[in-house]
């Protein structure tokens, strides 16, 4: 054990007059908390040292708070009745209360059911296989590309179960690492918070291309397009599915067109973030077009998938890690490596969200109410959006367009507002949200809307 040293001498003070319960010899130690004092006596003299015991880890800084995860933490510290909480991603009702899906409720009754019946059979619960759960990855591999899909058939796809979108994304990285070295990963610019983390923890490197115009809050697709073009051949290009987080700013169908063009030319790899397949427009199908594009045409394609949003099973870490292949046979090895990737990570994935998603899928009544449940919560966050337009729009007499509020889909909206602007959004109006401008229009109601285009409008013209 390290320790530091502190040498105390004090003249003229006898053993008996110290606080400390020293015996009366000239030589001895005593305790004081966790540290030891040693003393020794000589001419009237008490000679004093302190080892200290220091830990080996003083060198470890204290990290700093998660910038999304922290936001919560500072909203549950306010004490404020109009606080509102707009920073982390997750579903509310009207109410602004989590929402637990009816299909999942079914299914979890039915899952407890099943838990008894395996006990009483004597079954036993022994780890999945390293890649899932068999019927979880069947289900999952033909939401994304659909069930007639050639990949699917000439069984050209490597699907391993993951810890949900961040494990599964974690897995493409290591695969990257370690079978593509020196390549790098082109993320957007912005993009979610943790894919530079995750990159930087995999030691792949990175850089940016433009995709968002502040000056139209739009997607600056000319720069995009640039960017992906001026990369080293053979780069992968990380894509969001649907839904772009953090902007809500997605391609048109014939931008997507234009970007599978030039990453094709380029001999880029494709490397798709979906989490919100469903949830975004409320179509299964509608939400996977772009993947299914690339698909389509030949391409190579890595997928992560993620469950947390669209079945609400943000705490059962459900997801997947797909890699679309040319052959059967490169597919096959892939997977092989998948698997001994996930190995020492964490060595087999959980097993209740993925029966969850795989009763859903593979039962056509639960399958169905799925959807349309899909359809309810992005129904209420496509009217949020809406009465929020509209009550700016109504409210803010500059003439500022504010249109791109409507362009934008899926939970999130950019609201353009900078950190300073962000903060006022915070500290005056009780607002609380990631200090890029981003709100999670899935954390507001009808009812709180009028308020937020107040904070949003005294925001953006009175703070620069």
């Amino acid at each position: 054990m390290a320790s530091a040293v502190l040498s105390i001498a004090t003249q003229c003070v006898s053993p008996n007059a110290s606080s400390l319960s020293i015996n009366e010899t000239h030589k001895g130690k005593a305790k004081l908390g966790g540290s030891t004092l040693r003393f020794s006596k000589s001419s009237g003299r008490i000679s004093m040292t302190v080892a200290v015991n220091v830990s080996r880890f003083e060198g470890i800084p204290m990290a700093p708070p998660d910038p999304i995860l922290g936001v919560s933490e500072a909203f549950r510290a306010d004490t404020n009745d109009v606080k509102l909480n707009l920073g982390v991603g997750a579903y509310r009702t009207e109410e602004l209360q989590p929402y637990v899906l009816n299909v999942v409720k079914k299914v979890y009754v039915l899952s407890l059911m099943a838990e008894n019946l395996m006990l009483e059979r004597g079954d036993n619960k022994e780890y999945l296989p390293i890649e899932g759960l068999a019927a979880f990855n069947k289900a999952t591999a033909e939401l994304l590309l659909g069930a007639d899909n050639p990949a699917i058939k000439e069984q050209r796809v490597a699907t391993v179960q993951g810890l949900s979108g961040t494990g599964s994304l974690r897995l493409g990285a290591a695969l990257i690492e370690r079978y593509f070295p020196g390549s790098k990963v082109l993320i957007s610019a912005p993009t979610w918070g943790n894919h530079k983390n995750i990159f930087n923890d995999a030691r792949v490197p990175w850089s940016e291309y433009r995709y968002y115009d502040p000056r139209t809050v739009g997607l600056d697709f000319e720069g995009m397009i640039e960017d992906i073009k001026a990369a080293p051949e053979g780069t992968f290009v990380l894509l969001h599915g649907c839904a772009h987080n953090p902007t809500g700013i997605d391609p048109t169908p014939e931008q997507w067109e234009k970007i599978a063009d030039v990453i094709q030319q380029k001999n880029h790899i494709p490397f798709f973030d979906v989490a919100y397949q469903g949830f975004a427009s409320g179509s299964l199908d509608e939400d996977a077009a772009s993947v299914r594009l690339f698909v389509a045409r030949g391409m190579e394609v890595l997928v992560a998938q993620s469950y947390s949003k669209n079945l609400g099973l943000y705490a059962e870490r459900i997801g997947a890690m797909n890699v679309i292949s040319s052959s059967s046979e490169s597919a096959t090895r892939v997977k092989s490596q998948l698997k001994r990737l996930a190995r020492p990570m964490y060595s087999n994935p959980p097993v209740h969200g993925a029966r969850i998603v795989a009763n859903v899928v593979g039962t056509p009544v639960l399958f169905d109410e799925w959807k349309a449940e899909m359809e309810m919560m992005a129904g209420r966050i496509k009217n949020v959006r809406q009465k929020l337009y509209d009550s700016i729009s109504s409210k803010d007499k500059s003439g500022k367009d504010w249109s791109f509020i409507l362009k934008q889909i899926g939970m999130f909206s950019y609201t353009g507002l900078n950190k300073n602007q962000s903060d006022n959004m915070t500290n005056k109006w009780h607002v609380y949200m990631t200090k890029d401008g981003r709100i999670s229009l899935a954390g507001l109601s009808l009812a709180k809307c009028e308020y937020l285009a107040d904070a949003i409008i005294d925001s953006y013209h009175n703070v620069s």
